[in-house]
């Protein structure tokens, strides 16, 4: 553990978070087991001190800001896998293990994790914002890939949410119940993963639009031709040049699809050509596609390292990002429209999106010294997510809901919604020290 000042003021800012900080924790513990953070726990739960789970620190909604001090569990000595059944496609690891890291680790094996959040998220703060990332289109979120968990309440007790068998009736879902709680009920400290097989070949494909609408109709047919797809990637001209620049690259710059098919060879090769199709209907340009390994792996990376390329622009700015997500068939509605008031504000816009499955991130940069551009990135996050709200879509398809979301959920989800959060929370934490002030809005009381 440390007290020392400098620790405790990293673990009190994440760093890719907008949200200022208003406080610092207290103390930083790093427990090596689950023992460890059950004993932190019981302390704290006696001495009703605020507890405050810490992993990766990629989350970017406030979701680990120590808003009362207390204590923060950095859980990142953890990391352990603690079983591989490679019979069974499933893996038991330690919260602290980074996702890319457990992939590393499978790849001998023909497995992998499919999940692919931003670099350096780890697989206990995936659970805990029920994160996705690009493949989520063909292999579900964060809730769909769990099998199990156990967890520290905040008693201490070991809770363990189910068995390790695919599929069960047997009582409540708790295992979803705390994906995406986002540490407000529990301390995540094992987890037992579904797994995937390595894809036997794969192509990714690359095609430039005149505008982002056209792009988005294209993402859109795709995914109603029946294509097993696994990313659809959408990207704006704004953040082509963020890349450009970043990476020294010569792309056009122009609204952009990227696409990955998997299957046997042939399989792969005539989904391109079925897609090549339909984006020449729809005004595309330019299409190409990858085969040789490195090659791939080098669009993907700079995929990958998007929010990164957008400050090779403006490098001393920091960067608002939503994440709105809407039914389908509205992704190019609400894109146009967005792009559109993006297009007319002074700061500088990126879009990107998950376009397979209607969510779409937009990166705002500001200077957090001048507050008229703080306010003026607000005013654009309100606009997007009012937005999607009235298309029956959500504010936060895959980022949570931390500190910076909790203002739209009366709106998107009802107030009898929260209430139902609000007795689940006072039944498994009566003395509110887990991550207090996230998640369930503070006006939300009996």
């Amino acid at each position: 553990m440390t007290m020392d000042e400098d620790e405790r003021y990293v673990h009190g800012k994440p760093q890719n978070s907008f949200h200022k900080a208003v406080n610092i924790p207290d103390i930083v513990v790093y427990p090596r087991s689950e023992e460890e953070v059950s004993k932190i726990v019981k302390a704290c739960n006696m001495h009703k001190v605020p507890i405050v789970p810490y992993g990766g620190a990629t989350s970017i909604e406030g979701h680990t800001l120590s808003l009362n001090g207390g204590v923060c569990i950095d859980m990142t000595l953890m990391n352990r896998v603690k079983a591989l059944h490679v019979e069974d496609m499933d893996v038991v690891v330690e919260p602290g293990i980074g996702w890319m890291e457990l992939n590393e680790y499978l790849e001998p094996y023909g497995l992998f994790f499919p999940l692919d959040p931003g670099p350096g998220a780890t697989i206990g703060g995936m659970c805990a914002t029920r994160c996705s990332g690009s493949l989520a289109v063909r292999y579900g979120t964060m809730r769909d890939n769990v099998i199990n968990l156990k967890v520290v309440l905040a008693d201490g007790e070991v809770m363990k949410t189910a068995s390790r068998a695919r599929k069960s009736a047997a009582g409540y879902d708790l295992t979803r119940l705390m994906i995406g709680s986002e540490g407000t009920l529990g301390v995540i400290t094992g987890i037992t993963l579904r797994l995937q097989k390595l894809p036997q070949s794969s192509v990714v494909a690359m095609c430039n639009f005149p505008t982002i609408k056209d792009a988005a109709d294209v993402a859109i047919a795709t995914m109603h031709s029946g294509i097993q797809v696994s990313r659809v990637e959408l990207l704006d001209e704004v953040q082509i040049r963020a890349i450009n620049l970043a990476n020294d690259k010569n792309l056009p710059e122009v609204p952009t699809l990227m696409f990955e098919f998997v299957g046997t060879e042939a399989y792969a090769r005539e989904q391109t050509q079925v897609v090549q199709k339909i984006a020449s209907e729809h005004n595309g340009s330019d299409f190409v596609f990858a085969e040789e390994s490195e090659e791939k792996k080098e669009l993907w990376k700079i995929r990958k390292e998007a929010l990164w390329a957008c400050f090779a622009m403006e490098p001393n700015f920091e960067a608002m990002i939503t994440d709105v997500c809407v039914p389908l068939s509205h992704l190019a509605e609400l894109i146009s429209r967005s792009k559109k008031e993006l297009d007319a504000s002074p700061l500088t816009c990126t879009v990107i999106a998950h376009a397979g499955d209607g969510n779409f991130h937009t990166v705002v940069l500001f200077d957090p010294t001048r507050e008229e551009q703080r306010q003026e990135a607000e005013r654009l996050n309100h606009f997007m997510v009012h937005t999607a709200l009235s298309m029956e879509g959500t504010c936060t398809g895959e980022h949570g809901v931390g500190t910076g979301k909790m203002k739209y959920l009366e709106k998107e989800l009802g107030i009898e919604n929260l209430w139902t959060m609000k007795r689940i929370k006072d039944a498994l934490d009566p003395n509110n020290i887990m991550n207090p002030g996230k998640l369930i809005p503070s006006n939300v009381c009996f």
